[in-house]
C-alpha cells in the first residue's frame, strides 16, 4: 500500500513538472516559485510558507491552485498529449527504420537516425 502511493506521487510530480515545462509561464511569479519549490525542488509546505512569508496553509492552497490550473490548460488546450503522442510516433518510426536494416553507416540515413535520436532526446 506504501509503495503504491510512492509512486502515485512519484506519477503526479512527473505529471506535473510536464505540465509545468508547457505552461508555467501561464501561472503568477509566485505560484511559479512556490510549484517549483514543491515540485521541482521538493521543499515542504512549511519550508516554502516560511520563505514566502505566509502560512503552511497558503502555501498548500496556493500550489494546489497552480496545479489545478495547469491541469485546466491542458485539457483546454492538449499540448502536453499532443507532444506524448508525437514522441511514441517517432520511436516507432525509428523501430520501423532499424527493421529495415538499412546500412546506418550511409551518410543520409546517419543523418535520419541523427535526427530521430535529437527529437527523442527534447
Amino acid at each position: 500500500m506504501e509503495l503504491e502511493k510512492a509512486e502515485d506521487g512519484l506519477e503526479e510530480r512527473v505529471e506535473l513538472s510536464l505540465l509545468y515545462d508547457f505552461y508555467g509561464a501561464l501561472l503568477k511569479e509566485n505560484q511559479q516559485r512556490m510549484f517549483e519549490a514543491s515540485i521541482l525542488e521538493d521543499y515542504n509546505f512549511t519550508e516554502i510558507a516560511e520563505e514566502e512569508g505566509i502560512s503552511r496553509q497558503g502555501a498548500y492552497d496556493a500550489i494546489k491552485r497552480a496545479s489545478r490550473q495547469l491541469r485546466d490548460y491542458e485539457k483546454k488546450l492538449g499540448l502536453a498529449a499532443r507532444f506524448e503522442k508525437q514522441k511514441e510516433l517517432v520511436k516507432e518510426l525509428r523501430e520501423v527504420l532499424k527493421s529495415l536494416q538499412i546500412p546506418q553507416e550511409e551518410a543520409e540515413w546517419k543523418k535520419v537516425f541523427q535526427k530521430l535520436e535529437e527529437i527523442l532526446e527534447e
